[in-house]
C-alpha cells in the first residue's frame, strides 16, 4: 500500500474539515504530494488549526509536500484552476455542508454546496487526462423506510430532509457525469459511509462533541433523539476504505458506488455512545431530553458486503474499541498531547490490526 501511493499527487476538496483533517494525515504519512481546496478554517477546525502548530505539520508544508487553496467549490471559475494547475492523480472529494440541522436552516445554501459545488468539480474533472475520483456522500441517502435492514447499494435513494436529498442529487449526479461524460481514463465512484466519530470532530450539533463539551464545561448534554440507532464508526475505517477503493480503480478500471459502515450486528443509540464515552471519561453529564425536533430517521444501518467482497475491506474497530479511542484521543489532548501525534498513534494502532 505505501508503495503504491508513495509520491502519488492526491486532491483533498474540504481537507480542513474533520474526515478532511485526518485523510490528509494518513497520505501524507503513505508518502504523498497533498493539496487541500476548503474554505477559509473557523475555530470550528480546531483539529486542522492545531496541527498548523505542529513541526512536523509545517514541515509538509514548507517543502510543498502538503499545499492549500482557501476556495469555495461554488466557484467554479477559482475551483477549476486549481484543479487543472495540480493535475491530481486521485480526488477525494469531501467537501459538503454536512449538518442535518443546518440545512433546516440554510437549506438553500446546502444544495448548492452539495450539488452545484459538486458539479463544479466534476466539470473540472473533464479536463483532466486521468483520475481516480471518490465522491463522498452518506449513508443518509437511501429513501427513509419503517424495515430495519441494512440498506445495500442498490436501494432506492431518497432523503426527507435537505442535506439527505442534497447528497442523494448528488449520487444520481456523479452516475449521470459517469456515464455521460467519463470512459476508462477518469474513474469515479461514490462512497456512502455511516456516522463517524473519532478526535478533533468540534463542529456543532454532533453528538461526540456535544458530549465532549458537557464532560468538560459542566453544561447540560441536549439530546434530540436519544433512542435513534446509527451505525457508529472509527473516522479511520471509512477512511481506509475510501482510499482502498481508489487504489482499486485505478489498477481495476472499477467505478461503482460502495457502503462503508460497521458490522452489520454492530449498531447502537445515540444513549448507548454517550453511556460508554461517560464510562471511559469517568465522569457522568447531566443530560436534557429536547422536544418537537426537526425530522430525523429513526434507524439507520449498512449492508457493507459489496465493500468485503469487491474490495476486500472491512472495519477493524469494533463499536467499544472505536469510542475507546475517541475518548482516549479528547482526553490525551486535554491534557497537552499534540493533536497530530494523536492522530498518528491512533494510525498506527490502526494499520497495526
Amino acid at each position: 500500500m505505501t508503495n503504491f501511493w508513495k509520491n502519488k499527487k492526491v486532491l483533498i476538496t474540504g481537507d480542513t474539515g474533520f474526515k478532511g483533517s485526518w485523510l490528509t494525515c494518513i497520505l501524507l504519512n503513505l508518502g504523498c504530494c497533498v493539496k487541500g481546496i476548503s474554505l477559509e478554517p473557523d475555530e470550528t477546525n480546531l483539529l486542522y488549526n492545531s496541527l498548523m502548530e505542529d513541526k512536523i505539520f509545517l514541515k509538509f508544508l514548507r517543502e510543498n509536500i502538503y499545499i492549500h487553496d482557501d476556495i469555495d467549490i461554488r466557484n467554479e471559475d477559482k475551483l477549476k484552476e486549481s484543479i487543472l494547475d495540480f493535475n491530481p492523480e486521485v480526488i477525494f472529494h469531501l467537501a459538503a455542508q454536512p449538518l442535518v440541522r443546518e440545512s433546516y436552516i440554510k437549506p438553500k445554501l446546502t444544495w448548492e454546496t452539495n450539488v452545484i459545488g459538486s458539479i463544479n468539480l466534476l466539470e473540472s474533472v473533464r479536463y483532466l487526462n486521468e483520475c481516480s475520483v471518490i465522491m463522498v456522500t452518506t449513508d443518509k441517502v437511501y429513501q427513509t423506510t419503517s424495515s430495519k435492514h441494512g440498506f445495500n447499494e442498490d436501494d432506492k435513494l431518497g432523503g426527507n430532509d435537505p442535506y439527505s436529498s442534497s447528497k442523494a442529487a448528488l449520487e444520481l449526479a456523479t452516475k449521470s457525469w459517469r456515464k455521460s461524460f467519463f470512459k476508462e481514463n477518469i474513474v469515479i465512484s461514490t462512497a456512502r459511509a455511516g456516522n463517524v466519530i473519532g478526535g478533533g470532530d468540534w463542529a456543532k450539533d454532533r453528538i461526540v462533541p456535544d458530549t465532549i463539551n458537557s464532560l468538560l464545561k459542566d453544561i447540560p448534554l441536549k439530546l434530540r433523539y436519544p433512542d435513534a440507532i446509527r451505525p457508529w464508526q472509527h473516522v479511520l475505517d471509512p477512511l481506509w476504505g475510501y482510499i482502498t477503493l481508489a487504489e482499486k480503480q485505478i489498477k481495476n478500471r472499477i467505478s461503482c458506488e460502495f457502503n462503508f459502515g460497521p458490522k452489520t450486528l454492530d449498531t447502537s443509540s445515540v444513549h448507548e455512545l454517550v453511556n460508554l464515552i461517560a464510562l471511559y471519561w469517568g465522569k457522568e453529564p447531566i443530560i436534557e431530553i429536547l422536544g418537537n425536533q426537526p425530522f430525523e430517521t429513526e434507524y439507520l444501518n449498512l449492508s457493507i458486503d459489496k465493500a468485503f467482497k469487491e474490495l476486500n475491506w472491512a472495519p477493524k474497530w469494533d463499536f467499544r474499541k472505536t469510542v475507546f479511542e475517541t475518548v482516549k484521543w479528547y482526553k490525551d489532548v486535554n491534557k497537552g498531547t499534540s493533536p497530530y501525534q494523536c492522530i498518528n498513534e491512533n494510525i498506527k494502532s490502526f494499520l497495526s490490526k
